[in-house]
Order: C-alpha cells, then sequence, then structure tokens
C-alpha cells in the first residue's frame, strides 16, 4: 500500500508537465472551458477525454496517456457514460496532497 511520500513523489511527476497542468486547471472549471455535452453533465459527470484532447489539439492515445497519469497520481476520478468517458478533479484528494507536500517543504 502507498504511504504519504509515495502518493506526493507519483502526484508531483503527473503535475511535471504543463499539458497536465492546464488539463486540471480546465478541470477546476469545466463550464469555462469546454462546449457543452451530449451525454454527461461537466460539472456533475466531469468532461469527457474527447472534448480534453480536443481542447488541448492532441490525438487520442496522447490524452489517453496523460488523463491515465492524472488518474493513477489520484488528482482526477473517471466515469464511464456509454461508450464515453468522463473525468472529474478528485478535489478531496488533491487537498489531501497539497497538505502532504507542504508538511515536506
Amino acid at each position: 500500500m502507498p504511504n504519504d511520500d509515495d502518493d506526493v513523489n507519483m502526484a508531483l511527476r503527473a503535475l511535471a508537465s504543463d499539458r497536465r497542468l492546464l488539463i486540471l486547471e480546465w478541470l477546476k472549471h469545466p463550464k469555462d472551458h469546454f462546449r457543452a455535452q451530449v451525454d454527461g453533465d461537466l460539472v456533475a459527470d466531469g468532461v469527457c477525454g474527447v472534448l480534453i484532447a480536443e481542447k488541448l489539439g492532441v490525438t487520442q492515445p496522447t490524452i489517453s496517456e496523460h488523463l491515465k497519469i492524472l488518474s493513477q497520481a489520484g488528482l482526477l476520478n473517471s466515469k464511464r457514460v456509454k461508450q464515453w468517458t468522463f473525468y472529474k478533479r478528485d478535489e478531496a484528494r488533491i487537498a489531501k496532497l497539497k497538505r502532504a507536500i507542504m508538511a515536506r517543504i
């Protein structure tokens, strides 16, 4: 089982990418950054990976890798709706990681 140090290290590695930082920033206020979705609510369900890829200007495999890294670091939660995967920030986990980071510096 990972400890707080492992969690912090994984989160810092995930945050070492400008693109992943942008994704987290956009997902903080999804209605300000993404168009409406056919399925799923931007706030309640999260943002479809396709819309994130579109906004970032990357391919589906590239966005999948970024979202996987952010999810594995505990910064995002994912949810399947029909054939789509929606992503939203895990605010409780982000707050915990912020506290753990601040305790280390």
